[in-house]
């Protein structure tokens, strides 16, 4: 007895399977990473038959079809706004149809891929309410009896925020914020206009922000208007969606798009837009810095009201905005919240889960069971298809065990090269955690623009991560709450920040992933090995690809390697050197 949860035709498209008997999360796999089409919008039809064949079923073993959308939701609203534009702007409410039609459709592309009737379908499925599905997420597989919980993203059902509180199996809302009102979208708007206008790129903004001053601080307060109650508004002057509609779309790939959302008053303010990935000027360091302290505002005033409202010290955090590391890294010192929990697919691919698991517990009424400790959801190998993808490839390699290996390894690192290092199932979320890395010595001052010269290519200013050794984190950083799936960011310590140099960011900040033995005990023994090679029980983690969905495959792993000039590859207990390597 399956439930699958689905988030479909909207970026970052993904499955997940759960058993309804045990609770236990069974596979979760975002769509791009076996497509290799990034933050794919479409109908995943290959994560579903992935999360399946883990799970030895097949559609017929599916009792609910769990997706993260409700037409019907706050359908008053959109009604009010459709009757007051609908003349405005037919070629977007067309838009929308077609998407709600899409969205429809998914009982018909279930049939058909899995030879069966619609008939057959469509009495399983459910519709969840996007932002219900994301508080699903972050509270049904948290360590929490009763948390404060919030999503907050662009839009999702004509919602961008949706505050609630979690107790045992039931999760009460408590209030919503309604399009226009987005804290994402004048995220997204002012990255668009400094250049950085691809789907995802709000991250590479984030991390540029620490180069700029804080100059448009009243600009940004007039933009901005936080409100009682934990609520915010757009001075929608600036922005375009309310007038003309989010223009929101997806390629014949899959690959999303969005217009521009900032209306011509921000040209009047600042003068041209910068000319995607243009020069970074300081106008646009400064509109990157401004942006991000006034989100960190906005989102800590609706915290702190939430904790008011809640009286709880526990916190479940979802949705776009909560993949932004430096603004929940503030959460412990400027919020009365003790501890945190982000499922490692805060952003909209976790929804699929979030979906499982409303139906689960809200709709079956199943007790609680699963603590997502670990984000190794998806596809792992066995040997043969990793001796066959060297094989292939004509790479030399040898077979060692475990204790020689992370030594070995450990080695290589530490002598200053660059490790391709594959383990593993695959991780859930947009980062990579240990098992799917480019591993690299944190402490080595050109090791930055190695990677970004020979692997990487990104652009210049953008941090790489440090994964430390849990019980260590204290020495390193100023917070020491665990942060397994790196999505918090920590002041890093005066005394280590030269030790560490290759991962402490301009700020002095670092986003960490802390290693337990009990969640990856592998990357754990490699980082270990390292420690006793160097002193230093941190490594640097980089995802491993080269501008691409992170790979998935050996196959995979060994082109990245091949094509980039990595030094070595470690694909379970095989390792390969380069030839030439010392």
């Amino acid at each position: 007895m399956l439930i699958l949860g689905l988030n479909v035709f909207h970026a970052d498209a993904s499955a997940a399977v759960v058993d309804a008997e045990s609770g236990r999360l069974v596979a979760a796999v975002a769509e791009e990473r076996l497509n290799r089409v990034k933050h794919f919008a479409g109908f995943p039809e290959r994560a579903i038959q992935e999360c399946l064949r883990m799970a030895g079923a097949d559609l017929r073993d599916v009792s609910h079809i769990a997706v993260a959308r409700d037409s019907k939701a706050n359908l008053l609203a959109k009604l009010g706004f459709a009757l007051r534009n609908l003349t405005r702007m037919p070629r977007l409410a067309r838009q929308r149809l077609e998407n709600r039609a899409e969205v429809a459709s998914v009982p018909a592309l279930l049939a058909k891929a899995f030879d069966t009737s619609e008939a057959a379908v469509a009495p399983k499925m459910r519709w969840v309410e996007h932002h219900l599905a994301h508080l699903a997420s972050c509270f049904y597989v948290s360590p929490f009896e009763e948390a404060a919980l919030l999503s907050i993203d662009g839009f999702g059902d004509f919602a961008s925020r949706m505050a609630g509180i979690g107790r045992g199996t039931h999760i009460e809302v408590l209030d919503r914020t309604l399009f226009p009102d987005s804290l994402g979208v004048l995220y997204t708007a002012v990255c668009q206009f400094i250049g950085y206008d691809q789907y995802g790129d709000e991250g590479k903004v984030m991390g540029l922000a620490p180069y700029g001053e804080e100059v448009f601080r009243d600009f940004f307060d007039e933009l901005v208007r936080l409100e009682p109650g934990g609520r915010f508004s757009l001075n929608l002057d600036y922005f375009v969606h309310h007038s003309e509609g989010v223009d929101y779309s997806f390629d014949g790939d899959g690959k999303p798009t969005v217009a521009p959302l900032y209306s011509p008053r921000f040209l009047e303010r600042f003068g041209q837009p910068t000319p995607r990935y243009g020069e970074l000027t300081q106008r646009n360091k400064d509109l990157a810095r401004s942006l991000q302290a006034c989100l960190e505002r906005a989102y800590l005033h609706t915290l702190n009201s939430l904790a008011e409202r809640t009286r709880t010290r526990n916190l479940g955090l979802s949705g776009g905005v909560a993949l932004n590391s430096v603004a929940n890294g503030l959460i412990f010192e400027h919020t009365p919240f003790e501890r945190v929990f982000i499922q490692p697919a805060a952003g909209d691919d976790g929804t699929a889960l979030g979906a499982a698991y409303h139906v689960l517990h809200h709709e079956l009424g199943r007790p609680r069971g699963l603590v997502m400790e670990q984000a190794y959801t998806g596809c792992s190998f066995g040997e043969s298809e990793m001796i066959s993808a060297l094989n292939d490839a004509a790479l030399p390699f040898e077979r060692l065990p475990d204790e020689k290996l992370f030594a070995e390894t450990a080695r290589d690192i530490a002598a200053g090269k660059v490790v391709g290092w594959f383990q593993g199932a695959m991780e859930w979320g947009p980062r990579a955690l240990g098992n799917r890395s480019i591993v690299a010595h944190p402490g080595l001052a050109n090791m930055k623009d190695v990677l970004n010269a020979r692997i990487k290519h990104r652009e210049w200013f953008r941090p790489f991560a440090p994964s430390i050794l849990a019980e260590r984190t204290g020495e390193y950083f100023e917070q020491t709450h665990p942060s397994p799936f790196m999505l918090l960011v920590y002041k890093t310590r005066p005394a280590v920040r030269e030790r560490i140099c290759a991962v402490n960011h301009v700020d002095d900040t670092g986003r960490l992933q802390t290693v337990a033995r009990e969640q990856n005990a592998r990357y754990y023994e490699l980082i270990r090995a390292f420690e006793r090679q160097t002193g230093l029980p941190v490594v640097l983690n980089t995802s491993f690809n080269e501008n691409e969905p992170i790979v998935c495959t050996p196959a995979e792993a060994v082109d990245c390697f091949v094509r980039t000039k990595m030094d070595t590859l470690v694909l379970g207990n095989h390792l390969c050197r380069r030839v030439g390597h010392a």
